[in-house]
């Protein structure tokens, strides 16, 4: 985290949940709805569906819970202000906004709408297989990772049912790091070679959204399978929940898609419209939001999102500065 401001507020939800509250003000007040909570640029990525069809949107709902609409624009708006800053998106903050908010408006207003990249979406499949996510380079990385022999029995058991196949092919047990704001929870990856190729699962611990804690909520389960249930979504037919543990499947096209993994050239603001009417589609999934959501949209001013955004921005660089200050 010490590398830049984007990784210290992957890394740092649960200072996120105070920074809300201390300076959300009247978007405190918006109309609740089944959020991610812990939303920003990073935090999408592509998936095969039953189909076999690449899927775009948003792949983490690890702090999914009952928020304000309004919180994952912000915060989503909020990661966009600070990866400009350290130059990985090209366009200026104000225009980075403009463009979630009307992709979020038109989200709303068209009801919602998987990003299926097939016979659409060209230039997104485009930006989703480069050549960063080609498949030797993946499964080089997963291959480098050391055996291990301590893992969790239900994660175990996690894995081996949800490999395909009859059960049979040995399975290769490895710990693995990922993300930022899961760091420290226990996640293990099984690996086997299943009818001429390579397969992967993963296993991840659950828990429930770091909100709980700031609000003084005693919540025992995450809302994770809830929203995916509801949401306009093109489901993952490997996702899971088993015994506290998030299960899916680890391939080239499914998994995150980093911004240096984006190539050069890539239309930004187009991406940025995706992003929020991806987020559009994760709150339709609240019964009648909808009505609610455009009439508070409709009341707001112009540029209220690169506003708050600016605001919150600033309160992750005065927290970063002061944990740098802290840890010399």
């Amino acid at each position: 985290m010490r590398l830049g401001l984007f990784p210290f507020m992957r890394g740092t939800f649960y200072r996120w949940c105070s920074l809300w509250k201390q300076s959300a003000g009247e978007l405190s007040l918006a109309k609740r709805v089944l959020a991610v909570g812990d939303l920003h640029i990073e935090n999408f990525g592509t998936w095969r569906d039953a189909e076999g069809r690449l899927v775009w949107g948003i792949n983490d709902f690890d702090e999914a819970t009952v928020l304000p609409w309004t919180q994952d624009l912000v915060r989503l708006a909020t990661s966009a202000h600070l990866a400009i800053g350290a130059r990985h998106v090209g366009l200026a903050r104000r225009a980075a906004c403009q463009a979630i908010l009307q992709g979020y408006h038109d989200g709303m207003g068209a009801g919602g709408q998987p990003f299926v990249l097939e016979e659409e979406h060209d230039w997104l499949r485009e930006l989703a297989t480069s050549e960063l996510r080609r498949a030797d380079v993946f499964w080089r990385k997963l291959d480098a990772l050391p055996t291990t022999r301590s893992v969790d029995r239900a994660a175990r058991t996690a894995i081996v049912r949800g490999m395909p196949g009859d059960g049979t092919a040995p399975i290769r047990f490895a710990r693995r790091v990922a993300g930022m704001g899961s760091l420290g929870r226990p996640r293990f990856v099984g690996m086997a070679t299943w009818r001429g190729g390579k397969v992967a699962r993963e296993a991840k611990a659950m828990a429930p959204s770091a909100w709980s804690w700031a609000t003084n909520r005693d919540d025992a389960l995450s809302l994770y399978p809830r929203l995916l249930a509801r949401a306009v979504r093109v489901p993952d037919p490997t996702v899971d929940i088993v015994g506290g543990w998030l299960l899916r499947r680890l391939g080239p096209h499914c998994t995150r898609i980093e911004l240096v993994e984006l190539p050069d050239g890539h239309d930004e603001e187009r991406l940025l419209y995706a992003m929020g009417f991806e987020t559009a589609n994760i709150h339709l999934g609240t019964p009648d939001a909808a009505p609610a959501i455009r009439k508070e949209l409709g009341s707001f001013k112009s540029h209220w999102l690169h506003e708050r955004a600016k605001t919150f921005a600033a309160g992750v660089v005065a927290d970063w500065d002061a944990w740098r200050a802290a840890t010399r």
